[in-house]
């Protein structure tokens, strides 16, 4: 029988004995042991877990908790041949939309015990860790660290809008940009965020070329400075044809370093990091295997 364990964050689950009972119930219908429990803490939000899951033989980890946990434990999985199962329980759940992870636990936990195995990339920032949806630095910070988490869990998306709307005419950063040693590029950017995948922010699609598994990062330069600005924006992304979309600029590569001419706000996956000027990540190629929905 498959040795499994399950990472629960319980920030994120509102009643843990039901979600334990959920989950235990399903596994077992489907002949899994007892899994090994393991519960994330505000100063471990996640690695130990991992580390103590793969120390105790387990064959698949089932993540309970929202892209912030599955990126902690990815960390630190991801290299090894641990397939990681997602259990949608957080605001975004952006991998596991990506993906087609259903948000039904029952079905999430059919996708991990009868479904396909798939291996994605993961991206590494230096000096920050891994992350498995986005790093951003720029207005994505600003509105992801400006969002409270009551907020969050009430309203969802609409709360990351409603704190975004607060800063739509920030100042634009001056940032220069290389590409995997290319030559440096200089943008005014309003954000600049480096993705895994293709669907962000609550189904929107800025980046339709992105696949978790294609080996390249997705870099997208956002430069709108005034209302009428992301307005048009918005409209070019929700009607993406193929072509460009004014205040929105993308590239595609292995490594890419950002330098701005300040500090500026960054976030790895919806958590906020340190204020920097700059942000260079690179692609792990197929690093971490996920449970995935047969097709």
């Amino acid at each position: 029988m498959t040795r499994c364990a399950v990472v629960i964050n319980p920030s994120k689950v509102p009643d843990l004995d039901v979600r334990r009972r959920e989950l235990r119930d399903a596994l077992a219908a489907a002949g899994w042991p007892e899994p090994l429990w393991l519960e994330t803490t505000p100063e471990d939000p996640g690695p130990g877990m991992a580390e103590e899951a793969a120390a105790a033989g387990a064959e698949v980890v089932l993540v309970c908790g929202g892209d912030g946990t599955v990126r902690a434990v990815a960390g630190v999985l991801a290299g090894s041949d641990v397939a990681v199962a997602l259990i949608p329980s957080g605001t975004g759940d952006l991998l596991a939309d990506n993906l087609g992870i259903p948000h039904d636990v029952g079905e999430a936990v059919a996708v991990a015990v009868g479904g396909a195995r798939r291996r994605i990339d993961v991206g590494v920032v230096e000096g920050a860790g891994a992350f498995i949806v986005m790093a951003g630095m720029g207005f994505a910070a600003t509105m992801v660290g400006g969002t409270p988490d009551e907020a969050k869990r009430r309203f969802g998306w609409a709360a990351y809008a409603a704190s975004g709307l607060r800063d739509l005419t920030r100042r634009r950063m001056a940032v220069r940009i290389r590409l995997d040693g290319g030559r440096w590029l200089h943008r005014q950017a309003t954000s600049v965020f480096v993705a895994n995948v293709g669907y962000l922010w609550g189904g929107i699609q800025p980046l339709p070329g992105a696949e978790p598994d294609d080996g390249y990062l997705d870099i997208a330069v956002l430069s709108p400075s005034h209302l009428s600005d992301w307005l048009r924006l918005a409209g070019g992304v929700l009607v993406w044809r193929g072509g460009a979309v004014r205040g929105l600029e993308t590239f595609r590569a292995r490594a890419v370093e950002v330098r701005a001419a300040r500090a500026e706000p960054r976030e790895l996956d919806g958590d906020v990091i340190a204020p920097d000027r700059r942000l260079a990540a690179r692609v792990r190629p197929g690093a971490l295997i996920v449970c995935v929905p047969r097709v």
